[in-house]
């Protein structure tokens, strides 16, 4: 039959849920030993809390059902179903109410009020100790409703049990309505609290962890577009080196300091990447694009002008400057690269294009889609945090073409005057 089914699967959950929870207690009861152990304080806060904490107060109802056992029940059929029906629904609720989606499902709500039909059935038929479901009824409500309702659903709940104890057993037992109060809201308390600490510590790892990963994609694109632009222009002064030194030794002599400079300071620079201090130079950049692209035999013409930039604007467009020489120096096989930096509206526009035939390294999908290396798709999520974004293909009228645009700040719109280099 369907509803024994249903019954088995619920059962084979809770055994379930009762083996992991136990896994999880003796897990943590390791962790706070060893934490103890070593001085320390444990940073788990243990496993969250399941039904199983709330079920050691159904003992709470072992006087009623030891009047059904000493026979001073009447009609004991209707008290022991009763009783067993509670129990069976009080478990069902307080299992569900340690999930959020099935703590507001409408079964789980139905199955609560009927819980209060049947708890008001037995206190008015029967009296005495089972007054005390109250209490156990209220643990049910505070762990199902929390939030903005609690405290007109808790009021209503304490009147009730209130009405009801007086009626059987006089002012007596005003002190039911008391326990079911505080049972009520003390449990809702508890449980909102604990699932509140626990989803701001789930919140402060994941911020942790996004912090890492965030140091760690800038630390491997610092160091990507450090050594693939120091070492590619090492290389092209060696091989300058190399071919000046039978013929002109001063002047191999002097791309030789060059690389001895370039080598100094790629390691300052590598330390200030790892430090996470490093800020780029525009200038700086286009002056050593300018002696990479002559040491490579290609002739470099920089075009400067527009308003000042930001220290990060300036940084930004120095690595579009260092990715796409370093590209050009090594893949395209050009004799002329232009950079060309100028201010549109309320944007810059910085453009490196040069007249090769290599590919510029980056795939030939076209200007708006080409971003293919490591470096410049890098590059691109660079500037899309900045508002800015990155654009490299081949050109039209042949060569590579890398264009970077970046927002300018309202600061800075005020200073246009044109500077050139």
């Amino acid at each position: 039959m369907s509803w024994m089914r249903g019954i088995t699967c619920q059962l084979q959950q809770w055994r379930v849920a009762r083996t992991q929870w136990k896994a999880d207690m003796a897990e943590f009861k390791t962790a706070r030993k060893e934490a103890r152990r070593k001085g320390e304080h444990p940073e788990h806060p243990g496993p969250p809390p399941t039904g199983f904490s709330l079920l050691p107060w159904l003992l709470m109802g072992m006087g009623s059902f030891s009047n059904l056992l000493q026979g001073k029940t009447s009609n004991p059929w209707i008290g022991g179903l009763g009783l067993f029906v509670f129990n069976s629904l009080y478990i069902y609720v307080v299992f569900r109410s340690f999930v959020k989606e099935k703590r507001q499902a409408v079964s789980t709500l139905v199955a609560l009020v009927v819980m209060g039909l049947i708890t008001c059935g037995l206190a008015l038929g029967y009296g005495g100790s089972w007054l005390y479901f109250f209490p156990l009824l209220g643990l049910a409500t505070g762990a199902v409703v929390r939030g903005p309702r609690l405290g007109q659903v808790g009021l209503a709940l304490t009147a009730l049990a209130a009405a009801v104890s007086v009626y059987r057993a006089g002012w007596d037992a005003i002190n039911v309505a008391y326990g079911t109060f505080l049972s009520t809201m003390v449990t809702a308390a508890i449980l909102s609290l604990s699932e509140a600490v626990r989803e701001l510590r789930a919140a402060r790892e994941e911020l942790a962890r996004r912090a890492v990963e965030k140091e760690r994609m800038r630390f491997s694109r610092d160091l990507h577009d450090l050594l693939g632009h120091t070492l590619s222009v090492i290389v092209v002064k060696s091989e300058a080196a190399r071919r000046l030194a039978p013929r002109d030794m001063e002047a191999a002599l002097g791309q030789i300091t060059d690389i001895e400079a370039v080598g100094r300071q790629a390691l300052t620079e590598i330390r200030e990447a790892v430090t996470g201090y490093r800020e780029g130079s525009l200038a700086t950049e286009l002056d050593r694009a300018r002696s990479a692209l002559s040491a490579a035999d290609i002739d470099p013409v920089v075009r400067q002008s527009g308003p000042p930039l930001t220290p990060q604007n300036e940084a930004l467009l120095g690595w579009v400057v260092r990715e796409a020489v370093t590209n050009a120096v090594r893949h395209s096989r050009a004799t002329r690269c232009e950079i060309t930096l100028d201010g549109i509206l309320d944007r810059v526009r910085l453009t490196v294009a040069d007249d090769g035939t290599g590919d510029g390294g980056a795939a030939a999908t076209g200007p708006a889609e080409g971003i293919g290396g490591t470096g410049l798709k890098g590059l691109t999520e660079r500037l899309a945090v900045a508002g800015g974004s990155l654009r490299a293909g081949p050109s039209p009228r042949g060569g590579f073409t890398v264009t970077a645009e970046l927002p300018v700040e309202a600061a800075d719109l005020a200073a246009t005057a044109p500077r050139e280099p």
